[in-house]
């Protein structure tokens, strides 16, 4: 039986940026928890409202968006 690990802790809402010159995106919920130990977020495209999913070790190193 495997144990149940809690979702991360991520500031869902904040808006971030993918780099310093990329989209900005609006940081969502924690999805799964990928093989390697990341995790999987939701991410809202700013512009599109595309949804999509990106891993927590590089929303991480990204920048709050100005």
């Amino acid at each position: 039986m495997q144990a149940t690990i809690a979702p991360p802790v991520v500031p869902i809402g904040k808006i971030k940026s993918f780099g310093p010159f990329g989209p900005k995106y609006e940081i969502g919920r924690p999805l799964r928890q990928l093989d390697d130990g990341d995790w999987m977020i939701e991410v809202t495209l700013v512009e599109s409202g595309e949804k999509t999913e990106y891993r927590l070790s590089r929303l991480s190193n990204d920048p709050e968006a100005r």
